[in-house]
């Protein structure tokens, strides 16, 4: 209702299924709100490790008729049929799946040993979040994830994906990332959900060893940053965090640092 008293619709984010196929075997479907549906599709294969490199795909065709995706590789060397067999649900609002025992080969996971942070670069990640235009804002249901390059004293947009689970974002930037050659050695993660074990273990396959969340972290999550050596900050929110793991990394005025 508006001042008035009058009906007023506002921004209602959409939905709709996208279903990956890969080499004509169905995989899944994804829910999604459709803005980057070929980057999602290669994330997702990346991130759930079922195709070896993006040089191996021919081709993404992406046909919202049917809501499908048919990915076609020339020469995959992954077995997919033993990558698919085990899964997991997890927390990723309802949906999230991971395939082929991915908790089992965190060890083969090795982020920078030399990357830092620096307390300025938070605090421009967090107010650059907050003031960009969104459709959080507009409508709210939805999940955002962002990746910065770490520029020392400051910190640079790279890409910003909004969708209705935050697994789905964080698998756009994962394919946005893939398709650019790009490293994660020198990048800041952030997301507006939570840090679960999820979400770290897909911030540590692109390499990055910063992630940012305004919500907190899981047990299960901090468990798996403190075992790849990643820094992990929740509750982010103006000019307050707090640092959950990592802060051998972090650069600034550690007086003013609340740990967890």
């Amino acid at each position: 209702m508006d001042e008035q008293g009058r009906k007023k619709i506002g921004h209602i984010p959409g939905e709709r299924p996208l279903t990956i196929y890969l080499d004509k075997k169905e995989l899944v479907t994804l829910m999604t709100m459709g803005g980057a549906p070929e980057a999602l599709v290669l994330g997702y294969l990346r991130n759930q490790r079922l195709v070896s490199s993006v040089g191996v795909i021919e081709s993404i065709q992406v046909d919202w008729e049917t809501e499908s995706a048919a990915v076609k590789t020339k020469c995959n060397t992954v077995d997919v049929e033993q990558k698919t067999s085990r899964r997991v649900v997890t927390t990723g609002c309802g949906q999230g799946t991971v395939f082929g025992g991915l908790l089992d080969d965190i060890d083969k996971i090795h982020l920078s040993e030399t990357a830092q942070i620096n307390q300025l670069a938070v605090y421009e990640v967090v107010d650059h979040i907050r003031t960009k235009p969104s459709i959080y804002k507009q409508a709210g249901s939805v999940h955002a994830c962002a990746v910065f390059k770490n520029c020392g004293d400051h910190a640079e947009l790279l890409h910003f994906v909004e969708d209705v689970g935050r697994h789905n974002a964080v698998d756009s930037i994962a394919g946005l990332m893939w398709l650019e050659d790009q490293p994660g050695d020198d990048l800041i993660f952030y997301t507006t959900g939570r840090l679960t074990s999820e979400m770290v273990i897909k911030g540590a396959q692109m390499g990055i060893p910063f992630l940012l969340s305004r919500s907190g972290v899981t047990a299960m999550g901090l468990e798996m940053a403190n075992k790849l050596n990643l820094t992990l900050f929740g509750r982010c929110s103006g000019q307050h965090y707090l640092i959950y793991s990592g802060i051998n990394r972090f650069i600034g005025n550690t007086s003013d640092v609340h740990t967890a």
